[in-house]
């Protein structure tokens, strides 16, 4: 198994490289603002008005919004503590990140994870705006690798985690809101 996450990591390093080392993207703040989206604060800004504008779906969105988010923090901070995974700035010795990260190890991504699990939840309540929601979700993941501190295997762990947590806080919500004395 060992080999595995090596070849994995391989991978990833020379996926990094060729993006930051042959292209040399030129788009630092619009890849910084894409990136800071993800920071959560439009979540519960967006959490709140779905809530206002829409009493008894924005409610059951709130409930599923916050399961699968508190599952979905908790899986990443164990994933990433018991991982380890150093973020590419740490591996790569003549490579400096954009940005610095908020902590130090970079498997999963909790932008994207976080991203995902929203976009999961907008297009399971409101269909009509799942394109450009998981759009927006997979424009934060790469922004992460482009802002260099996270590698492409991050992202994808991370749009695993929060579609997971997604459809968990959304199995859970109803159930919970049917159960007598929960909530």
């Amino acid at each position: 198994m060992n080999s595995l996450f090596e070849r994995v990591h391989r991978l990833d390093t020379l996926a990094f490289l060729w993006l930051h080392v042959t292209k040399r993207f030129p788009y630092r703040k619009s890849v910084r603002w894409i990136s800071r989206t993800g920071d959560g604060h439009l979540y519960v800004l967006a959490a709140i008005a779905i809530a206002l504008m829409e009493p008894q779906s924005g409610t059951a969105f709130v409930m599923a919004g916050a399961i699968a988010y508190t599952l979905d923090v908790s899986l990443y901070l164990v994933l990433k503590n018991a991982i380890k995974r150093d973020r590419p700035a740490m591996k790569i010795d003549f490579y400096e990140a954009w940005i610095t990260p908020s902590d130090q190890f970079s498997f999963p991504s909790g932008h994207t994870a976080a991203a995902f699990l929203f976009a999961a939840l907008i297009a399971s309540f409101y269909p009509a705006f799942a394109l450009p929601c998981y759009l927006w979700a997979s424009l934060i993941g790469a922004s992460r690798v482009l802002l260099g501190v996270h590698y492409p295997s991050d992202i994808a762990a991370g749009a695993l985690l929060g579609s997971g947590a997604a459809l968990v806080g959304l199995y859970l919500a109803p159930l919970l809101r049917s159960t007598p004395g929960v909530l």
